[in-house]
């Protein structure tokens, strides 16, 4: 197995003197004041599971035919900082709507939530000052504004370890973060799974994923707060293991490609070093206007920045099952790495909103893919929507001969090859099999920390719902090919 990916140097946590200072903060949102946790040693320090000399151990902490199970633990006063931060952030309390003609700001321009530091139990042992924090956009907006305590949420396992030395690069068997995604918007809460699963089957490298049981102690008592899939961080472990090497810059972005800004692609490592060439010479390359009079030149010049075939693939697989909450639709959702030999690959992520939608073959041009009352989720087939100014990347793969032909071959690889009747239902009967037992019935997810509807019974219609949608979108994908 690679080696892991160069760990990050970790951020100092707040000093105490400001969680103090936003008590005043929290008082206007109607918070409850709390007492604050003392330090301790851990009994249950290894090295195979808590130093950071071990290879990430995906066995244990990725299983593919079982659930884990993790138990978070934090004070009042954490649980009380938690709701402070986030009341300068949204602007009100967790249940409270949003305040009136309040100005929350745009997505791209919120801080991400600060970090408390938590005791996490697993398989019987502890890992403490564990970084804890809220993370996400529409999904943690929603939960905060209902009170729903299934909270999308990461954790860092040294993030504490300057004001904690001694856990210093503490580890969970090899993991330095993970990312916990709440299944938000799905029914079915298998839908960012098995959307990861069909990338890796067509050859697109992603996260890894498993079902875990979560249950959490906010300071009062523990709960559970339901079934999440745990999601592998891009640029900890995934990229390493994918590529064999993770040397190269790691971004995160949120651009549409059309034109370059530093602001929008977010280093994930290498950070001594401002140097973003290789995806400046990216969006150069793409938008050279040589594409309209040399459409062989282009190609030569964008392939020297990007490996294209892989993209082609990333998107016609994209299209084929509905992901529509990435670029196409909004410019975020996607990492792009800087491989040292196939130039910069595209990585897909955040897969919740996967399998779900119904765009035709044809869409509205210059339309965005984004969803809209009443409208389809997803970008067409023809992609006849997207523009120059939209998509660039998208356009101008439909619109060059050669790619629009390695396109179609790449849909008609994964509907005939991965995405075929037998294979997928296969799949979504072993996914659901595996969650159903924590989702619904007697050990199944509790008011007050659900997405479910009708006490299970969208749970249940969830699985006939993605069947059709698998069949449905194999028939229009088949239909609209050459034959």
């Amino acid at each position: 197995m690679p080696a892991p990916a160069a760990p990050i140097p970790p951020r100092h946590p707040w000093p105490r003197v400001a969680v103090l200072a936003l008590a005043g903060l929290l008082a206007a949102c109607r918070a409850d004041p709390a007492s604050s946790a003392g330090d301790g040693g851990n009994p249950d320090w290894t090295p195979a599971t808590h130093g950071s000399g071990v290879a990430p151990n995906y066995d244990v902490v990725f299983p593919q035919q079982a659930v884990n199970t993790l138990e978070i633990a934090m004070t009042a006063a954490q649980w009380t900082a938690i709701r402070a931060n986030m009341c300068t952030i949204l602007g009100s309390d967790f249940g409270q709507p949003a305040p009136a003609g309040g100005g929350v700001p745009p997505t791209a321009q919120r801080p991400d939530p600060d970090y408390v530091d938590v005791t996490l139990t697993f398989n019987g042992r502890r890992w403490t000052h564990v970084g804890f924090r809220l993370k996400g956009n529409s999904s943690l907006n929603a939960a905060w504004r209902q009170g729903n305590y299934k909270l999308p949420f990461r954790l860092h396992f040294d993030w504490f370890e300057a004001q904690f030395p001694g856990i210093g690069n503490q580890r969970f068997h090899g993991f330095q973060e993970l990312s916990m995604s709440p299944g938000f918007n799905d029914q079915s809460l298998i839908r960012e799974k098995t959307a990861a699963d069909l990338f890796r089957a067509a050859g697109i490298p992603s996260a890894a994923t498993a079902f875990t049981r979560v249950f959490i102690d906010f300071g009062s008592g523990r709960r559970y707060v339901g079934v999440y899939t745990m999601v592998e961080v891009i640029d900890d472990t995934m990229v390493a293991r994918a590529f064999g090497d993770a040397s190269g810059n790691i971004y995160k972005p949120t651009s549409n490609l059309r034109t370059f800004s530093a602001t929008q692609f977010e280093k994930k490592n290498n950070l001594a070093v401002p140097d973003f060439g290789d995806v400046q010479r990216l969006v150069t390359a793409l938008n050279d206007p040589v594409r309209t009079t040399d459409a062989a030149a282009w190609r030569t010049r964008l392939e020297a920045t990007i490996d294209m075939p892989h993209v082609i693939r990333w998107l016609a697989v994209n299209t084929a099952m509905v992901n529509w909450d990435t670029y196409g639709a909004i410019a975020h959702n996607y990492y792009l790495y800087a491989h040292p030999s196939r130039k910069l690959v595209w990585i897909p992520w955040d897969l919740n909103e996967a399998l779900n939608g119904s765009p035709g073959v044809t869409g509205t041009p210059g339309g965005t893919g984004a969803p809209v009352p009443g409208g389809p989720r997803g970008m067409s087939l023809s992609m006849n929507e997207a523009s120059a100014t939209t998509w660039p990347l998208i356009r101008y793969i439909a619109d060059d001969p050669v790619y629009a032909a390695q396109h179609r071959a790449a849909l008609r690889d994964f509907v005939t090859r991965v995405f075929t009747t037998d294979a997928m239902h296969a799949m979504l009967d072993r996914n659901t099999a595996l969650v159903a037992p924590h989702a619904v019935g007697p050990a199944g997810e509790q008011p007050g920390a659900t997405y479910l509807q009708g006490g299970g019974a969208g749970f249940t219609a969830a699985l006939p719902a993605l069947k059709a949608h698998v069949q449905a979108r194999r028939a229009l994908v088949l239909g609209w090919l050459p034959p």
